[in-house]
Parts: structure tokens; sequence; C-alpha cells
């Protein structure tokens, strides 16, 4: 009853806040100026007055949040049009909705939670048995005639943790063969983003170790192995390849069919530890980097168009113009050299991409 009563609530809301511009359909083109410019004279002494004498924030309603998701997306000019919040404030929202979408949707599928009887169940073995390891446990249970009892991988979850940090020499053995192949090194990884129906995306990124540069990058809604292939495949033309991968513990990367592709392409794979995503710093740091230069400012509405925004930021801004301080200060793919000159004396001409998102510069005489 209290979902039908919530529902019931917020189509009310939805029908109020939308009564005033259904009107809009009956109404003519000069009603509808007239009518704008009254609404904008109101909004501009509202937010004199806000600016002025520090007058409270309105709380936005569910409805004005998800009409300006949608406003965000068919409105070329949308930013300009915001007064009672900021443009990343609208971004937030989607990702908030996202957020309760997802949870909803996990909610309703997936595996049944573990009890509170079977938890203390294992705790127990394991107090009696701490040698025991979560396989063991399992097939004890088992044993023991228990009906459907938990994966290992569920029962280690309610064990203390065996697994040893990495010892100093271990952490130096990896940073040595990072340092000492760092010019024959590529490292891919994948993330995922969601659009503005709540689907998701995967990317696929793979980075060069020594220039920084992304070599390439991929977007689908299922990735597979035969996929994934085929992006290396076109990352690698006429036997350009590094000779060493680094990946992590990807059921992609980790198939038959990837490890035979990196065999016959003469790679050698490079697999991270378990939960050890520093060992995979670059690639994780350049998804870093996208989704906080890029994708937290604009969301994606399908496959073709996260592709186009990735395809501008990567090719006229990440790899060409951005600076890296790990490369000296200097860009994946090389810059023009200039000569000196003094502020007074340059001259600059500035490149839009993105929308204007951020811009490349270039001196003119």
């Amino acid at each position: 009853m209290s979902i039908i009563r919530s529902l019931n609530i917020f189509l009310k809301e939805w029908i109020s806040f939308l009564m005033p511009f259904s009107l809009l359909f009956f109404k003519s083109y000069n009603e509808i100026k007239m009518e704008n410019i009254a609404l904008r004279s109101q909004l501009a002494l509202y937010k004199h007055r806000y600016e002025k004498q520090m007058l409270p924030k309105p709380t936005p309603t569910p409805a004005f949040r998800q009409l300006w998701v949608i406003l965000s997306k068919y409105m070329i000019s949308w930013k300009s049009h915001l007064v009672v919040v900021k443009p990343e404030t609208v971004i937030k929202w989607h990702r908030m909705a996202f957020q309760l979408h997802w949870r909803r949707k996990s909610s309703q599928k997936g595996r049944p939670r573990t009890s509170q009887e079977t938890i203390k169940l294992i705790t127990r073995l394991h107090n009696e048995n701490p040698l025991l390891s979560p396989e063991k446990i399992h097939e004890k249970l088992k044993l023991l005639g228990i009906e459907k009892p938990p994966a290992p991988n569920t029962i280690a979850k309610y064990i203390p943790s065996t697994r040893k940090t990495p010892t100093e020499k271990q952490i130096q053995s990896w940073k040595t063969f990072l340092k000492n192949h760092q010019s024959v090194t590529w490292a891919t990884d994948f993330f995922t983003i969601p659009t503005l129906t709540f689907k998701v995306l995967y990317v696929l990124v793979i980075i060069d170790h020594r220039t920084r540069k992304i070599i390439s990058f991929g977007v689908t809604y299922n990735p597979t192995a035969k996929w994934t292939i085929q992006q290396f495949r076109n990352a690698t033309p006429y036997g350009y390849a590094p000779k060493y991968l680094i990946h992590d513990n990807d059921p992609i990367f980790r198939s038959k069919a990837f490890q035979r592709f990196l065999s016959s392409s003469v790679i050698i794979n490079k697999r991270t530890a378990y939960r050890s995503p520093w060992q995979n710093g670059y690639a994780e740091r350049v998804i870093g980097t996208i989704k906080r230069e890029l994708l937290n400012q604009i969301i994606p509405l399908n496959q073709l168009h996260l592709h186009k925004i990735l395809h501008e930021y990567i090719h006229n801004y990440y790899n060409t113009n951005r600076t890296h301080q790990g490369i000296g200060g200097k860009t994946p793919i090389a810059s023009p050299v200039y000569l000196p000159t003094t502020t007074a004396e340059t001259k600059l001409e500035a490149t839009p991409v993105l929308n204007g998102l951020y811009h490349t510069y270039k001196k003119v005489a």
C-alpha cells in the first residue's frame, strides 16, 4: 500500500508541475513570447533580490529535477537558463537517479541475502577450524546436509582475511619492472558509465606507459572476449604491439580466447594481483581523468553519443594538448615547439573542444 500511495503522490506532483506547460499548446506564438518576457522579468527580479538580500534558496522537487535532466539533453543552451542551481547539480541529479534505479534493479534480482543463522554457523566452523579454507567450509556444510550452502566466495566474506599485505620487496619488484619496461608496456581496463535512460555502457581503454597516450578505446553495451580481441586488433596494426600488457583479473582478459590472441601476437600478459588496482595505476588514473574531466560534465545519450564525445576528447584534447606531470609537463603526442616570447608579445588563437568545455591554443604571429 505504501508503494501505491507514494506513486499517487508522485503522479499528482508531476501533473500539478506540468499543468501550466500543457496550456502552451493552446496559445499563439505572440502570446508565448509575451508570457516568456513576463516570466523572465519576474525571474530576474527574484535573482536580484536573492543575490542582494540573501533570500533562502527554493528546494527543487523530484519533478523539477527530472525535468531539468531531460532539458539538459534536448536544450542546447540549458546552462545559461539555470538560476536556482548550478549545471553541475543537474549532472549530479542524473547520477543520483541512476544509483536509485540501479539499487531498485539490483534488489529485484540476484542471490538472496545470507541469513544471520548461516553467518553464525560459518563463523563457528571457522573459529573451531581456523585452518579450513572457504572451499573446505562449503564442502563441510554440504556434507552435513545443509540445503543450498553459500558458495566459497560468499563464505570468504564472513571469515577473517588471511591475505597478507604486499611486502616492501614485492612492491619494489613491481615498480622496478614497470620502470625498466616502461617503453614497451601497455595497460588496459574497462569502466562503466550510465546513459540518460540508465542503460550501462562499457568502455575499454588502452594506454601506453611511456607516452601516456591513449592508444585506442571502444564502447559497447555487451563486452565479450571476441569484441575485446577485435579492439586490440584495431590497436595493433602491422605488428605494432607492446611487449607487455598489464590487465586486471576481469574474466574477459583471463579467457582462453583472449590469452590465445596475446600469445599469437607475441604479447606477454602481466596480470595484476587480486584487489591490487595500484599495480595497474596508469590505466586506473586515466579512467579517473576521463570521468572527472568529461563524463562528470556530460550525460551520454547512447553508445554513438558516448563514442563521439570520447573520440573528440581523446584525439582533440587528451593526446594532443593535455599536459602530464609524469612526462615532464609534455603532451602524449608531441606539440609544436614555439620560440620564447614575453606575455605582452604573445597572441593565442583558441579552438573550442566539446562545444567549449575545453579549448586548445596555438601561437599566432
